[in-house]
């Protein structure tokens, strides 16, 4: 693929609607038949919805986008008694209904009572859901890290160094899908630019019971709405975000709705002094910045078929933290990242059961690396980048007691990589490693894949089948059958839901820096990188739980886990540059347990807890990376606690709405700490010491006590303005999220923190 290929493509580019989401169509009429506006009020507590909607002059009204589970409708009109119903999206075809208002006070007002949306009675899985309010009333974070942050607050999730997601054990195989177009590579803020919270409508969050259309990277999937304003004509929005660290970050969207087409356009920016997290307390150079905008067409030709454009550009520039004695060198390490991305898809209704879909993306990824002449004790260089071309066709159907997707997809990824480095100080390494390194490599690679998938009905058991077929082309050849099975069963009485699941996965390798961590030049380089190309993971999913609803309030989420896998992958971390490169050890053994009680709503208080359990064990030798230390043990038999394997995680998150228009919030986390490979060094800043186990071989607990306030400034239906501030790591806790081995560097956690927030709505 060329730049102008994807200068093309992104001129018109994105999906119609998430994958396993469904449509509401409905149309509202009086008691003779005749058109009636009217507005609608649409809730799901399980979803996290609650939206309002206008039907158009016609009594018409499309809602597309809802994640499958149930809802409750309100229909309302002055002078005619409000109707209601419930209805469960199970299907991407369209549910339709229709409406009939009736004349206040000459009959009854009709309404067909909800059975309850806090609990999905046909779910084989869970899935965690977050919407819009909990998106825009999110703890503040440092700029980039707003998605991953709010995927952190899930149990079975650990966000490491680095903004880096860990799903269940899993390095790098978190998987997003916006709008309905996976991405698969690193998200993290020294990767690749973030996804934007404040353009983020809704998310949905999986680790086990993954339905098989979903490949490629399978630790965890993490899908994105982006917001639409449904109302017609110009509507805009915009947020400012200043705190410690000298941090400001913002973001400005508007669009304008016609009755058939829908323009937005959107710009955000950001700048701090706390980018990364440092290697050393004093927070040395660590300044970041970045720009990004946005630009979307969604229009209707017909009431059967949806098209969707979209494209983004987007840019990061931050510097690598120094170290004491790097800092006292003059070093400067340099880091930049770019993104160019475009979406187009294609979606009609072919008849009541039938719903046909077409998905294009094309984008083009770099990052740079540079250091000045006072590096030390390396003066290290990148810049590497790929293009990726992906299409995905598929058709859904709704009969009788079956919901039936199956499709096909293709990617074709063109991977580049330069790096090069010159050491400056001899005596930092233990080896004679050469003073000087260059490569230089290119590769085109391609995937193929296809899947069928049924969820079956059959009165209170719910039964998920389906069945993928990979095949992947890079630097080996390797094709793949993944099975995928979910059950679940429903006791109305005592209102649980008994589930269990099976994935069987094929995981592709991280595609960042793994044409050199696979190459002949690094096996060369040193005795203790094998040389042998990375390749996919492969393995099984085992998860068992329940889920129950406590008094129609509180819902309760329990799971176990186990996941075995082969050619494990993993990573290594150049020094503290930021830079990594991909690994594999020979088979992986990961379990645990999570428990999350959840209150979507009880009177004036919200919130949730939760806790996850992990326990993660490696075994050797491992294959890939680009080690300068001696990491001869790598490459022997045995096995070790996985970087990922932090036995005990705790989250907890109350909101108390103080009135109509204030309202607090407390939160905290916990986390028991990380494993490391080394020993206790001879010397070292003693706070950073402090904070190690060197007998256990484990980094000392982590916690932080946070709190949150927030105004209504304006409630309008017109304009809204929001004012929230928050005090992050009250406490000032000390805490250390990794300390220097041989695959990881170290890293420091927030001090004391805070930040305020104004959104506002237009």
């Amino acid at each position: 693929m060329r730049r102008a290929a994807i200068a093309l493509l992104a001129c018109a580019a994105l999906a119609p609607a998430d994958r396993q989401s469904g449509e509401l169509r409905m149309a509202v009429a009086d008691p003779t038949g005749a058109a009636l506006a009217a507005r609608v009020e649409v809730e799901s507590a399980i979803n996290q919805v609650r939206r309002t909607y206008e039907t158009s002059p016609e009594g018409r009204l499309n809602i597309p986008g809802l994640a499958f589970g149930p809802y409750r409708v309100s229909v309302i009109r002055d002078g005619f008694a409000a109707s209601s119903f419930s209805f469960e999206i199970r299907g991407e075809v369209p549910v339709e209904r229709k409406v009939t208002l009736e004349l206040r006070g000459i009959t009854e007002q009709v309404t067909v009572r909800d059975s309850g949306t806090l609990l999905d009675p046909h779910a084989t899985g869970p899935v965690f859901r977050l919407g819009s309010e909990a998106i825009h009333t999110r703890r503040a974070s440092r700029p980039g890290r707003e998605i991953l942050d709010l995927v952190n607050t899930q149990p079975g999730w650990l966000l490491e160094a680095n903004g880096i997601l860990h799903p269940r054990g899993s390095e790098y195989d978190t998987q997003y899908v916006m709008d309905g177009i996976p991405v698969t590579d690193n998200r993290s803020p020294g990767f690749a630019p973030a996804f934007a919270a404040e353009s983020t409508e809704s998310m949905r969050i999986w680790t086990a019971g993954i339905p098989a259309e979903f490949g490629r990277k399978l630790g965890g999937v993490v899908e994105l709405t982006t917001r639409r304003d449904s109302r017609l004509g110009w509507r805009g929005s915009a947020a400012l975000e200043g705190g410690s660290f000298a941090s400001r970050n913002g973001a400005i969207g508007g669009q304008y709705g016609a009755r058939r087409w829908t323009v937005s356009l959107g710009a955000n920016g950001f700048f701090t002094d706390r980018f990364l997290d440092p290697p050393a307390p004093e927070n040395f150079t660590n300044h970041g910045s970045g720009a990004g905008f946005t630009a979307r067409l969604d229009t209707e030709p017909s009431d059967q078929d949806r098209v969707r454009f979209y494209f983004h550009q987007k840019r990061s520039a931050f510097l690598v933290p120094n170290e004491l004695f790097q800092q006292t060198a003059g070093q400067r390490q340099d880091r930049a990242t770019r993104e160019s991305l475009g979406q187009a898809s294609y979606q009609r209704t072919l008849s009541a059961k039938w719903l046909f879909d077409a998905r294009l993306m094309a984008r083009d990824v770099d990052a740079r690396l540079w250091s000045n002449p006072l590096a030390t004790p390396i003066l290290a260089s990148q810049d590497r980048g790929f293009r990726e071309l992906y299409l995905n066709s598929s058709a859904a159907t709704t009969q009788g007691r079956h919901a039936v997707k199956f499709g096909i997809e293709a990617a074709f990824t063109s991977a580049r990589e330069l790096f090069a480095y010159r050491i400056a100080d001899p005596t930092f390494f233990e080896e004679e490693f050469p003073l000087a390194f260059r490569f230089r490599g290119r590769r085109r690679g391609n995937e193929q894949s296809a899947y069928v998938q049924d969820t079956i009905r059959l009165g209170n058991l719910t039964v998920n089948a389906g069945l993928r077929w990979d095949r992947y082309r890079l630097l080996v050849a390797e094709t793949a059958f993944s099975p995928r099975l979910g059950i679940g069963y429903y006791l109305p009485r005592t209102r649980t839901l008994l589930r269990a699941s099976l994935d069987r996965v094929f995981t592709t390798p991280a595609i960042e820096n793994l044409l050199l961590a696979s190459s002949p030049e690094a096996r060369n380089l040193t005795d203790e990188t094998s040389g042998l190309p990375v390749r996919p993971s492969r393995g099984n999913y085992f998860e068992a739980g329940f889920s129950q609803a406590i008094f129609s309030r509180v819902r309760l989420d329990a799971s176990w886990y186990l996941r075995r896998l082969r050619n494990y992958g993993d990573d290594e971390v150049f020094l503290n540059t930021g830079v990594s490169f991909p690994i594999a050890f020979e088979q992986a053994r990961v379990r645990g347990y999570e428990v999350k009680l959840e209150v979507p709503s009880w009177g004036r208080f919200s919130g949730f807890a939760s806790y996850s359990n992990l326990l993660g064990t490696g075994y050797l030798p491992v294959t890939g990376g680009l080690f300068l230390d001696d990491a001869a043990e790598l490459l022997a038999q045995g096995s070790f606690p996985i970087t990922q394997d932090q036995r005990n995680t705790v989250q907890l998150r109350g909101r108390w709405d103080l009135t109509r228009r204030v309202w607090a919030a407390a939160g905290y986390w916990y986390n028991s700490g990380l494993p490391f490979e080394g020993e206790a060094p001879e010397t070292g800043d003693p706070r950073v010491l402090s904070q190690v186990d060197f007998a256990r071989g484990r980094v000392k607990p982590s916690y932080s006590f946070d709190l949150s306030l927030g105004i209504d400034l304006l409630r309008g239906e017109r304009y809204q303005a929001t004012f929230q501030v928050d005090a992050l790591n009250v406490a000032d806790r000390f805490n250390l999220i990794n300390f220097a081995g041989l695959l990881s560097g170290t890293a420091i956690g927030q001090p004391r923190n805070v930040a305020a927030r104004l959104r506002v709505a237009f």
